[in-house]
């Protein structure tokens, strides 16, 4: 995925329903960011390691653990440390029970979360990420959260680029394979679990230019830092820029109930321009305008009314907003009645 636009360079089985294993933190990770943001908690903040979350998800549990000791207190500052450089069960377990009381309900407002992003595949029953039958979610639903931690979070997202952690007598290694890898990849989660297999959710910046990678249920471990590789390298070498329609440039026509106009020119706030992989000289980019017709009056300009979706032969998606290109009053009663017989005979659809 191109960061900027949300386009998609490549996808296979992109919204087929997975178990994300730790990648689920990064979902934790965006409800403990919000709540920062919000003021709702700070990094100062003491968060205790319950016997729980240490029996569950420290030591004892024999899974990815930051190793704070069971009946003591932490810092969020440090439990994130651990959480995003160690992938730390008890520390997601630690700020779940502190924020929410218990871990069950912290999953509730991280589905909820995923809701109010527009995720409507994912399902979280936990903050780990720890083999459950109902904790799922999609490459897809995974791309855009993971673009959603890049663009509305750029005072913590820096934090995945944290190669190591010495925490006590610990010292752990960010378990992203190719954060050391010269591609400018600066985050963000890896997951494994039997059930999953290997996966990784990340990201990189040259110039410019982001892209987001989503892959998972890799059997091997290099094999999944190989892939991961390739396809970044892949992305990079082969995106081109297309301009479409320059600023005010009318992209086409949309129509309109109730208004002193029948039909509303459409444009791109900042003209139509996207990214997608080089095309063949012998293929051509489809677009299609998608809105719910008709639009009702009044309507102001530069209100986003439709979306360009633009397609490639090798079925890459981008879309685009497009706003009203002047103001519609509403119309007066008789034009108002005639739109109303017209939209009650033809039953405007999608």
């Amino acid at each position: 995925m191109e960061a900027d636009s949300g386009t998609v360079l490549f996808q296979h089985n992109a919204d087929e329903l997975m178990p994300p294993a730790s990648m689920s933190k990064l979902m934790t990770l965006a409800v403990i960011f919000k709540a920062l943001k919000t003021g709702q908690i700070k990094l100062e903040d003491e968060f205790l390691m319950s016997v729980n979350a240490w029996r569950n998800g420290g030591a004892p549990s024999g899974t990815s653990a930051m190793m704070v000791p069971v009946n003591t207190k932490e810092t969020l500052e440090q439990l994130l440390q651990g959480i995003i450089v160690q992938s730390g069960n008890d520390a997601c377990m630690a700020i779940a029970e502190g924020m929410a009381g218990n871990e069950e309900a912290f999953a509730r407002i991280m589905t909820e979360e995923a809701r109010k992003l527009g995720l409507t595949k994912s399902t979280f029953r936990n903050a780990t990420g720890l083999p459950d039958p109902e904790h799922l979610t999609t490459a897809r639903e995974l791309a855009l959260l993971s673009r959603h931690l890049i663009r509305d979070f750029p005072e913590y997202y820096g934090r995945f680029a944290q190669r190591e952690y010495q925490y006590r007598k610990h010292r752990f290694i960010n378990r992203n394979p190719i954060l050391s890898v010269e591609l400018g990849v600066d985050g963000l989660k890896t997951g494994y679990t039997k059930e999953a297999g290997y996966g990784i959710a990340a990201s990189a910046k040259q110039g410019n230019r982001r892209l987001i990678l989503v892959i998972n249920g890799i059997e091997r471990q290099d094999e999944r830092k190989n892939e991961a590789v390739k396809l970044l390298e892949w992305g990079f070498k082969n995106l081109t820029e297309y301009k479409l329609f320059d600023v005010g440039e009318v992209v086409g026509q949309a129509r309109v109930w109730g208004g002193n106009r029948m039909f509303l020119p459409l444009v791109g706030a900042n003209g139509v321009h996207v990214a997608f992989p080089r095309l063949p000289a012998n293929q051509r980019l489809r677009a299609e305008i998608i809105y719910m017709a008709p639009l009702k009056a009044p309507i102001a300009k530069g209100d986003v009314v439709a979306h360009l979706r633009i397609t490639t032969p090798s079925h890459a998606v981008s879309e685009v907003p497009l706003v009203a290109a002047e103001d519609v009053p509403a119309g007066g009663v008789i034009r108002r009645g005639l739109d109303t017989l017209v939209h009650m005979a033809f039953r405007w659809a999608l």
